[in-house]
């Protein structure tokens, strides 16, 4: 890779983790960026993954920015990173194997993922203890968030990115 590429892939990661981690912030002053029920806007993002390996990073760190701010300390920093990173991954691999279930399968990794990571993280924070009920509660609370911002927001995102001359500037 030449070092034109490497500084276009840099300055894509760090846009993508500044919009993502104040993204993150607006969902947190509405309340909804943390917690059992989030609608996070920035995991709309996760689907610029689908468009560039540099949204991998930038997603990821992002995330971290943005989970400075979590109530839940340290451990929301560690987990909801992983989750996203691990979604990122995902969702860019889906867009090289899949390509013409793309646009259905892509918004898909952010949903698993954070379901399962975040949805055991609260768990593990309920007053009663961990439960197999606290823990399908809390995975279904946060993926049908994640559903919500990644399917009518994230698509959307991507059928707008995937027409606009300027997204092809962007990511090639």
């Amino acid at each position: 890779m030449n070092s034109k590429n490497t500084t276009k892939n840099l300055v894509r990661a760090a846009l993508i983790a500044a919009i993502y981690a104040a993204l993150t912030y607006v969902a947190a002053g509405l309340g909804l960026a943390y917690g059992p029920i989030q609608f996070r806007l920035s995991e709309a993002l996760t689907i610029l993954a689908a468009f560039t390996p540099a949204a991998i990073p930038g997603l990821t760190i992002g995330c971290f920015l943005g989970n400075l701010g979590s109530p839940y300390g340290i451990v929301d920093i560690l987990c909801g990173t992983a989750a996203t990173f691990v979604a990122s991954v995902a969702t860019y691999y889906i867009s090289k194997k899949a390509r013409k279930l793309v646009p259905m399968l892509a918004p898909l990794p952010p949903v698993i993922a954070n379901a399962v990571i975040v949805g055991l993280e609260i768990t593990m924070f309920l007053p009663e203890g961990a439960s197999l009920i606290g823990f399908a509660v809390s995975a279904l609370s946060v993926g049908v968030g994640e559903l919500v911002v990644c399917y009518a927001l994230g698509l959307p995102l991507y059928f707008l990115l995937k027409k606009s001359p300027i997204a092809k500037y962007l990511f090639e």
